[in-house]
């Protein structure tokens, strides 16, 4: 669409029969749905009586549940399919492999086949696929995928997620909240390997209260398909004696992996790195010219959000006007109950590159709005170089972080300080104030802790 917008003739290619990508269709956006119903159905089922307010016979409807899931997808693709129309853009059908640099071979969703040719560029933004275990058998019924897992048919007894990122927790907790018990099988000695370790080890308490349950430094080897259940195998992965657990359902949520199969990238000279990424450099650009990749088929973080950024970026940079991206400047954001949210560097990253800084933290426990509303859950940490008060980090766990953490982001991209924040009046009371409490901590000012 913005190649459009800047004057180009445009086709995208894409073989789905609905718009979006993984995100839209089987990703973040399906399963924040099921994140947001089971939040309020756990809420109404249990998290109301404090405020007065009591509901006898909480019944879930797992259907409806679903369908509405379903309609939120349906109707947003359908938006994007209007979008495309209205900034003249081709949707063509198919799957595309590169047969020159200029010129790609279509295999038509409909049969046949098509030649385009591009006499500007090809992009290649084809994201990524589920990341698979040796020898454990995704067939999206017992032993699932993210896809699966937005559409089990009834509430697993117990659900094993092997693997404790992103997806896995978020998508233990939809169905957790639920009803299944939820055990989180992790190779590596906690959750989240990405996150700042103070705020995981938040989280990790907190999920624990809500009823998961963690195994840790633990390497899943086999799962054999019985009659009634599965039987999960196990060993230490430090090495040690086996040991079988049982479950009705295996999600398989392990990370994701660049797709880039059939796309001929080798008759064009294109080699992917040694985790299947193509390599690029400013701009974008990959070895062979014409040629350009972005989003989750080149390095750095497999958020959606950056890969707008870098498509925006890239067709603006084919068009003459490239303004570079900073992937520090990037939000992540888990949506578990409590949201977990950061931008820029962890206390680890800052440590292992030698950088002097300064930590500042405020508890929602002492966030005014956070006690009217009843979850004072959590806290905002700031990190700030130690010389010159630039903002390097900020990572919130707590209600509604995913919504805060922009302020950071914004902060951070205009280069801003703690006491940029400490000078910036926010309306009382509300939970954003925890950013600026954090920031007057940061600076030995805190008025409220």
């Amino acid at each position: 669409m913005r190649a459009s917008q800047l004057g180009m003739s445009v086709a995208c290619i894409e073989r789905r029969p609905t718009l979006g990508g993984t995100c839209l269709n089987v990703g973040c956006i399906p399963s924040k749905a099921l994140l947001h119903s089971t939040e309020l159905f756990a809420e109404v089922s249990e998290g109301l009586e404090e405020h007065g307010i009591g509901i006898g016979g909480v019944a879930l409807n797992l259907c409806q549940l679903i369908r509405r899931k379903d309609e939120v997808v349906s109707g947003l693709t359908k938006g994007v399919e209007h979008l495309l129309k209205k900034n003249k853009v081709e949707w063509v059908k198919g799957s595309a492999s590169f047969e020159a640099p200029d010129r790609l071979a279509i295999e038509l969703g409909e049969g046949g086949t098509r030649s385009l040719t591009a006499n500007k560029a090809i992009l290649v933004a084809t994201g990524s696929d589920v990341a698979r275990l040796p020898g454990i058998e995704i067939d999206e019924c017992r032993v699932i995928s993210n896809t699966g897992a937005l559409s089990l048919a009834k509430v697993p007894e117990h659900l094993v997620v092997i693997g404790g990122g992103y997806i896995g927790l978020e998508l233990g907790c939809v169905w957790q909240r639920l009803g299944a018990k939820v055990t989180v099988v992790e190779f590596l000695d906690g959750i989240v390997p990405s996150m700042d370790r103070e705020i995981a080890r938040q989280l990790l308490k907190l999920l624990k209260q809500q009823g998961l349950e963690f195994r840790f430094q633990t390497k899943v080897t086999g799962v054999e398909k019985r009659e009634e259940d599965l039987l999960i195998s196990l060993e230490p992965a430090q090495g040690g004696p086996a040991e079988t657990l049982m479950a009705d359902v295996v999600l398989v949520a392990v990370g994701r992996r660049p797709y880039t199969e059939g796309l001929g990238l080798e008759r064009v000279g294109i080699a992917p790195d040694e985790k299947g990424r193509i390599p690029v450099s400013l701009g974008f650009k990959t070895v062979v010219p014409g040629i350009f990749a972005i989003g989750d088929v080149i390095a750095g973080p497999m958020l959606a959000h950056k890969t707008t950024l870098d498509g925006v970026r890239c067709v603006e940079g084919i068009a003459g006007r490239y303004a570079g991206v900073d992937y520090n400047t990037v939000p992540a954001v888990i949506y578990t109950s409590p949201e977990v949210a950061s931008v820029g560097k962890t206390e680890e990253e800052l440590n292992a590159a030698s950088v002097e800084y300064k930590v500042g933290k405020f508890p929602f426990s002492a966030n005014s709005r956070a006690r009217c509303n009843g979850d004072t859950r959590g806290l905002t940490k700031l990190l700030a170089d130690a010389k010159t008060d630039r903002l390097l980090g900020a990572h919130i766990i707590g209600p509604d972080a995913g919504t805060m953490i922009h302020e950071a982001v914004l902060a951070m991209e205009f280069g801003g300080t703690t006491e940029d924040l400490t000078l910036t009046t926010h309306a009382h009371p509300t939970l954003p104030e925890s950013l600026k409490e954090a920031a007057l901590a940061l600076l030995g000012q805190g008025l409220h802790i």
